[in-house]
């Protein structure tokens, strides 16, 4: 079955009728359980003697050989628990209790549902379609460390469901999606959130989406036995101290995301996603930016645009297995003091900005294609440190300041060939700083159009031997020394249409 699908086969379509409601369930893949289906769905239309359609379209890719199990269900329609408050009741796991619980239900509502001190959920869902809870609240919680209490709604198995106006203090989670699809959650706030408000389960929950909310926010991430995927989250105008969404999420989409940490949680002020599909805009960060890749599933682009984060010194800013292309676009890095992309897969820089200090590293890139589109770099560089060959591409781009390297591009190791490709290029240094440093081979050089003022040029014939090539050519050098330069020759030609001042 193809994502999005609503039509499923059956053995024989004659035991279902359109309006009636079944659970359906798929079989587990490696995970006890891991399974991409569990949804209460009603039938609506009988469409031959072996498939049926349903209320639901599937969240993922489904391969031929999969079961399915149908259960027939009466479910409870209709109900509303509504204006009421509880306190207490109950101090452990044997005796609290749910103030409210929903199974095989549709379109039962809870609203205006106030808890204080209670032990499990206080709005508890396991198979439900069509449904609200709203203008309900969860203040101090038994438990916040016992597996499942100290929620303010649990849901399983859900579908269709809206969670609006809610607020929790000092709770552990205020909204739990497990194996729910379809839902949507507005203006909620949890304070008191270092356990997480907003989560998901992991157990392929899909087409979620968050609407101005607040507090820590994590997804699937509650281990390999349920999958540990989601997919088609979407986060708009949330603010948090915590982001993290590192685990299989695929076509995750984050729309004006503030995370700012606070002192009292270690490692709080991060935003660490999963590159398989993220597309990011408006967000900033106090703390690091983290990407990395778990799943390779999405067939849109990476891209994180017009945003700001900020770093510690020797952040890794991309791990060793994004392997896939990431853009960045108008966004602002600031404290880059030794930070690493450790990513392998081409990396963009479009238009962005980051600033460094005079006296701490540049920054290091292991991607086998870095381009560098306009933008500045302030005190800080860029190192190419990668065991394979490498390309850097830089276009429009204005450097200036220096660094505890002093050198603003440069490489590192031989036996390996680095492209460089140089244009309109506007670097400032001062003396001693070189604009670039290229001490070991092989590489294939093209500097055209640039401006190099102050500080030096560094290319030492050792670097330009064999296959390597060197055209330094249509450039201004102003106050700029050569401390060396290969010979010209067939392969090498540095003087010809070069300004120097």
């Amino acid at each position: 079955m193809p994502d999005l699908s609503d039509l499923f086969e059956v053995g024989d379509s004659s035991k279902f009728a359109v309006g009636q409601w079944w659970a359906v369930e798929i079989n587990a893949l490696a995970g006890k359980y891991e399974k991409e289906i569990q949804r209460l769905v009603q039938v609506t239309d009988v469409v031959d003697s072996t498939h049926v359609r349903v209320n639901y379209q599937i969240g993922w890719d489904l391969a031929a050989g999969r079961t399915l199990t149908w259960t027939r269900v009466e479910p409870v329609d209709r109900a509303h628990v509504r204006n009421m408050v509880f306190e207490g009741w109950g101090e452990d796991e044997m005796t609290g209790s749910h103030p409210v619980a929903y199974e095989y239900a549709v379109r039962c509502d809870v609203s205006g549902i106030e808890a204080i001190g209670t032990f499990w959920p206080v709005v508890m869902r396991r198979w439900c379609t069509y449904y609200r809870t709203e203008q309900c609240s969860l203040t101090n919680p038994k438990s916040v460390t016992y597996g499942g209490a100290g929620y303010l709604t649990q849901q399983i198995y859900c579908l269709y469901g809206h969670v609006e106006d809610c607020h929790t203090s000092n709770a552990r989670h205020l909204n739990d999606f497990t194996a729910s699809a379809y839902c949507y959650v507005t203006n909620c706030h949890g304070d008191g959130d270092d356990e997480g408000p907003f989560v998901t389960h992991g157990q392929f929950e899909h087409d979620l989406v968050y609407t101005g909310n607040s507090g820590l926010m994590t997804f699937a991430n509650s281990g390999a036995a349920w999958g540990g995927r989601a997919k088609r989250i979407t986060v708009r105008r949330h603010a948090c101290s915590w982001f993290v969404a590192r685990v299989k999420i695929t076509d995750l989409t984050l729309e004006d995301v503030l995370v700012i940490g606070k002192k009292s949680l270690a490692g709080s002020g991060m935003l660490w996603v999963n590159a398989d599909g993220v597309q990011m805009r408006g967000c900033t960060a106090t703390g690091p930016l983290i990407v990395s890749r778990a799943s390779d599933l999405s067939a849109r682009p990476n891209v994180i645009a017009d945003s700001s984060f900020a770093f510690a010194s020797g952040a890794e800013i991309t791990q060793a297995n994004v392997t896939a292309p990431l853009t960045l676009q108008r966004s602002t890095l600031k404290g880059v003091d030794g930070a690493v992309f450790n990513g392998t897969g081409p990396l963009t820089l479009d238009q962005c900005t980051l600033t460094g200090s005079k006296d701490t590293a540049p920054v290091s890139l292991a991607h086998s294609e870095v381009t560098v589109l306009g933008g500045e770099l302030r005190d800080t560089g860029l190192k190419l440190t990668s065991a394979k060959d490498q390309r850097l591409r830089i276009d429009g781009t204005r450097l200036n300041g220096t660094n505890k390297d002093g050198a603003l591009l440069a490489r590192t190791g031989s036996g390996r060939t680095v492209d460089w490709q140089l244009t309109g290029l506007d670097s400032t240094a001062p003396k001693g700083t070189a604009h670039l440093l290229v001490t070991e081979g092989p590489n294939r050089y093209r500097a055209t159009g640039s401006t190099f003022t102050g500080g030096r040029i560094e290319l030492r014939p050792a670097a330009f031997t064999g296959d390597s090539h060197l055209l330094h050519t249509g450039c201004v050098e102003d106050g700029t020394e050569r401390t060396a330069l290969p010979d010209e020759g067939d392969r090498v030609a540095h003087t010809a249409a070069t300004l120097r001042i």
